[in-house]
């Protein structure tokens, strides 16, 4: 029997931030692949510079023997920023959730789907996309509240969806590791 349309929108992992993700964990499970959303994931939506601490992550991300990949559904020239800055491949306008956005970005990468993790903020666009096509999924705690209008009211939908999940224990409260972010 198939599952249900809602496991499409289960995240496999839950975390508050990209920086509390355990790379190795992911390596040991056969990952090989990142691919990261942009807006809320690892930058604030709007923000125009990467901050440094990104780019140590993703040199972690690469000394754990993993490759990242940016995909994003924002405009081309702050997705060109931030891969320029952190020396690694992205897409823009993506148009996520459509498998097509994800099989390009895993070919891109040179992998299996299930070679890959996909880490984003959102359940409809990142872990929806991502879970139809094979890949391994990881939802983040928004980076910020400010986001477009459309957006936050997705945002009031995939609360209620958040709760109705971890009410029938399918999904935790975010894991949070990282020290640095105590006090934010």
């Amino acid at each position: 029997m198939a599952e249900p349309f809602w496991h499409n929108l289960v995240p496999d992992e839950y975390y508050r931030s990209i920086y509390d993700i355990d790379l190795d964990a992911l390596h040991e499970r056969g990952v090989s692949g990142l691919i990261i959303d942009l807006d809320n994931t690892v930058a604030a939506w709007g923000v125009g510079r990467p901050e440094p601490r990104l780019a140590e992550w993703i040199r972690e991300v690469r000394d754990k023997g993993l490759e990242p990949y940016i995909l994003s559904n924002d405009l081309g020239p702050r997705v060109a920023l931030f891969t320029r800055y952190l020396g690694i491949e992205g897409t823009a306008r993506a148009g996520k959730p459509r498998r097509r956005a994800f099989r390009k970005a895993v070919e891109a990468l040179g992998l299996r789907p299930d070679q890959v993790a996909v880490i984003g903020d959102q359940v409809f666009t990142d872990i929806f996309g991502a879970k139809r096509l094979g890949c391994h999924t990881i939802l983040v705690v928004p980076v910020s509240r400010r986001e477009l209008l459309w957006t936050r009211f997705v945002r009031l939908v995939e609360g209620r969806l958040l709760a109705w999940l971890r009410k029938r224990g399918l999904v935790g409260p975010p894991v949070g590791r990282d020290p640095g972010l105590e006090g934010e």
